[in-house]
């Protein structure tokens, strides 16, 4: 028999199995069993309904990590609306694009980010705006907790949602370019949860740290896969690695997410305090973003006695396409040489590593190709953008989603990822992946964070620039780390130039911008 595939399967059986555990404890530690959890998400689903709030309509959301967020992701779906997430680091001009091109309802909002939506109102088409809590933000705005407790949890009748109607619109980063809206539908978010929750081991007795930011890529889709198997959702407004210690130790945490960036402030702070790694529980912690360095695993694993699970992913694709969790490969091959790959394709997830052809590269783990997928996760469409999507979908190889990024596959199908399209470096028309650049200077015990970037070059096109943030008391020079590059690449790989900084841009996931990076270096060397 063919069934609808909804978000709201997730959210039923967590409340219908799991309805007297606890299954959300909100940042300031109030705790919510799921079927509390329930109530409070048809509560609020009728009361966007009060507000004229129905099947297809778009409903911003702009928060950090909070029990309502949930509550609100859910509850949209309740009336076959649609999720917007928004980033809450964006601007109000950026905010005015995002709600105009979605053409957005309503927006929730948390007071802490409430004045940047305050200040372009009147140029967007939402007309309803709900804040939590509304006495402190500026300006004519609902309160949550008000229209929950006025609200009739049994007042909506779910309208029947087809597993194709769009779930969710996620906006990219818009680094080159306008922000793309990502189209979700239901059926892709239910099967991402699914081969997620697989690939990771996630179950009941799960007590989940959010530290990953919930709106990005909806949290990567773990809102469904910890209700849906009747985990603990564990909030934590912001990260900060004070806050996930405690909270580790206080509710007992075993999964969390965390870009490498993450991983490195935890140790910094670990090493620095000497406080408890877990509690009762064993730790595992999903890396993503960007590859972790080796060195970076090692005390991971070795002093803090966390598992990682390398994946990967972008926000067209659900996000996950690729994991190196393989226990046996791990056995067999030694863990260094599986967890620094993001790994084979996920289940029922076809990956190919395509030449400018649209040829598969030989599997020699050498030759960098473009990644392409094929998947129930994947997107349907970039909202109101069918010539990019058309793009995305036909580019080298026509019915795959094309993802950008260059790597190099094995014989046994798991890639390794060397660089963003735009990020590789042509140097004398050698192709030079600032990923493994990155990765080897990571191995100096001097150097703190470091982002490579190709810069323009008067003989070469292009040449390798390092920029660094050295490690505290460290008094690293810039010959001493080229030569220790040399010592350990080609010398057509390594860095001709080496600048030291305080700090590096980053995204709200941890990814460093290197477009900001090349655009202010751009004057050429040579």
């Amino acid at each position: 028999m063919h069934r609808q595939m909804t978000t709201l399967d997730f959210l039923d059986r967590g409340v219908e199995v799991y309805g007297d555990a606890v299954g959300v404890i909100a940042h300031d530690g109030t705790e919510y069993t799921y079927a509390e959890f329930g109530e409070r998400v048809e509560r609020a689903a009728a009361a966007l309904s009060e507000l004229e709030i129905g099947e297809g309509d778009r409903v911003a959301l702009l928060s950090p990590n909070t029990h309502w967020f949930l509550e609100t992701l859910y509850a949209t779906n309740v009336l076959g609306a649609v999720s917007v997430p928004l980033n809450y680091r964006l601007t109000p001009d950026d905010y005015e694009y995002i709600l105009e091109d979605c053409g957005a309802a309503a927006v929730v909002a948390d007071h802490e980010y409430a004045e940047k939506i305050e200040g372009v109102r009147d140029r967007v088409p939402a007309t309803s705006f709900v804040a939590t809590p509304a006495d402190r933000v500026e300006g004519d705005w609902r309160d949550y907790e008000s229209l929950l407790a006025d609200a009739d949890p049994d007042a909506v009748e779910r309208p029947d949602v087809s597993e194709d109607d769009p779930a969710t619109i996620n906006y990219t980063s818009g680094t080159t370019g306008d922000p793309k809206g990502v189209v979700r539908t239901h059926r892709s978010e239910h099967y991402h949860a699914l081969i997620t929750a697989h690939h990771t081991d996630v179950s009941d007795d799960d007590v989940y740290l959010w530290t990953l930011p919930m709106f990005h890529v909806n949290g990567w889709g773990y809102p469904y896969v910890i209700t849906g198997v009747g985990g603990t959702h564990v909030c934590q407004r912001h990260f900060d690695s004070e806050g996930v210690f405690e909270r580790i130790h206080a509710h007992d945490v075993s999964y969390l997410c965390g870009a490498p960036t993450v991983l490195d402030s935890l140790i910094e702070y670990y090493e620095t305090t000497g406080v408890a790694a877990t509690g009762e529980k064993p730790v595992r912690i999903a890396t993503a973003a960007s590859p972790p360095p080796e060195a970076t695993i090692r005390t991971v694993e070795d002093e803090l006695g966390w598992d990682i699970l390398h994946v990967y992913g972008l926000t067209e694709t659900g996000p996950l396409i690729t994991t190196s969790n393989s226990p046996r490969r791990i056995e067999r091959e030694g863990r260094f040489a599986i967890k620094t790959r993001q790994g084979h394709a996920m289940l029922g997830t076809e990956l190919r590593v395509v030449d400018e052809e649209g040829e598969d590269v030989p599997p020699d783990d050498e030759t960098m190709g473009e990644i392409v997928v094929r998947g129930n996760q994947v997107m349907d469409r970039y909202w109101n953008k069918p010539e990019r999507t058309r793009e995305a979908f036909t580019d080298r190889v026509e019915g795959w989603f094309h993802t950008g990024d260059y790597a190099s596959i094995d014989e046994r199908g798991m890639i390794s990822i060397k660089d963003r399209k735009k990020d590789v470096i042509i140097s004398g028309g050698e192709n030079i992946s600032s990923v493994e650049l990155e990765d080897t200077l990571y191995d100096h015990p001097d150097v703190e964070r470091v982002a490579v970037i190709g810069v323009p070059h008067e003989r070469w096109g292009e040449t390798p620039k390092a920029i660094v943030i050295a490690a505290d008391g460290a008094d690293l020079t810039e010959d001493e780390l080229i030569e220790f590059a040399r010592e350990n690449l080609a010398h057509y790989k390594c860095p001709t130039v080496v600048e030291f900084v305080e700090d590096l841009p980053e995204t709200s996931t941890g990814k460093i911008r290197k477009v900001e990076l090349r655009e202010a270096h751009e004057d050429p060397i040579g």
